[in-house]
């Protein structure tokens, strides 16, 4: 069900009375009368979030945090139709990244992504000017590693490896850290502005990327601050996880797989957490993606 769909029978629309009285309401001390307040004026749909709005810059704060609180419940809902919608329109070339500037939004619905792509363009435009692209692949990496892990202090996040904002991208970005696949997906934005065929593995337990050019291969450890592997490293990491190698699992991944991937981690987290609803909502783009 999506957060944002309209009943069957959609409720008789509020008198400036009866707003009023919801707005006194919705400032209450009492957390179960503020439930039954925030229910009432969530059943009247898009109205409600459009004169809500003008009431999340009111004098008082809680009826400023409450009604923003309601009103990004609304955009949360639009954000899940539109990734929802997303997910069912596209390939498995998707743009991966404005896929997951949609994914952002159903948990930030009021992030600016064209100025987080922004970011990315100047980190391409600063490592354009410092990046010899004739030599050998291992510099051309130590220089963008440098760039991105101790210039701008991009790191793994071990220390709450399950915390689900390592996988939202606005938030890894804000914070400079996330889990395996979040730290990849950075290196792949960079890697594309600056035409450099960088690829996304994703192996079981690990996702790393793979520069791979007529010179030859690397594989790329952003989690670790982009630690340079082999493909034999690679395979040891494997055996050493328990798994048998297989040349599938370090085949390169397609945008579709990596979101669902994504997807996938995002569900695992929030079940157990204990957080139904989330774990509900990925679960249907889970389902959307694996069409």
């Amino acid at each position: 069900m999506n957060l944002s769909a309209p009943s069957a029978n959609p409720p008789a629309a509020l008198t400036e009375g009866q707003r009023a009285a919801l707005l006194t309401l919705l400032t209450d001390e009492d957390p179960a009368i503020y439930q039954v307040i925030r229910a009432k004026i969530i059943e009247q749909g898009q109205p409600a979030r459009d004169w809500l709005r003008g009431h999340t810059l009111s004098s008082d704060p809680v009826l400023r945090r409450r009604a923003q609180e309601i009103v990004d419940h609304f955009e949360r809902g639009a954000a899940d139709n539109r990734f929802l919608a997303f997910c069912l329109s596209r390939g498995e070339d998707m743009d991966l990244e404005q896929a997951i500037w949609l994914l952002c939004q159903t948990q930030y619905p009021n992030i600016n992504a064209l100025a987080y792509s922004a970011l990315f363009d100047s980190y391409a435009a600063d490592l354009r000017v410092r990046v010899d692209f004739g030599a050998p692949l291992d510099r051309i990496i130590g220089t963008i590693n440098h760039y991105l892990f101790h210039e701008l202090g991009f790191a793994g996040n071990e220390g709450t490896y399950y915390d689900p904002d390592n996988s939202y991208l606005n938030r890894v970005m804000d914070r400079r850290t996330g889990n395996p696949i979040s730290l990849c997906v950075v290196y792949l934005a960079v890697a594309r502005r600056l035409r450099l065929p960088v690829s996304g593995i994703g192996m079981p337990g690990h996702f790393v990327c793979r520069l791979q050019t007529s010179k030859g291969e690397v594989y790329i450890d952003a989690f670790r601050k982009g630690k340079l592997m082999t493909k034999g490293d690679c395979i040891k990491f494997l055996i050493n996880s328990g798994h048998d190698f297989h040349d599938g699992f370090l085949a390169p991944n397609s945008p579709r797989r990596i979101l669902l991937r994504i997807c996938s981690n995002l569900h695992g987290i929030y079940s157990n957490l204990g957080l139904a609803e989330e774990t509900t909502r990925f679960q249907r783009y889970i389902v959307a993606l694996s069409k």
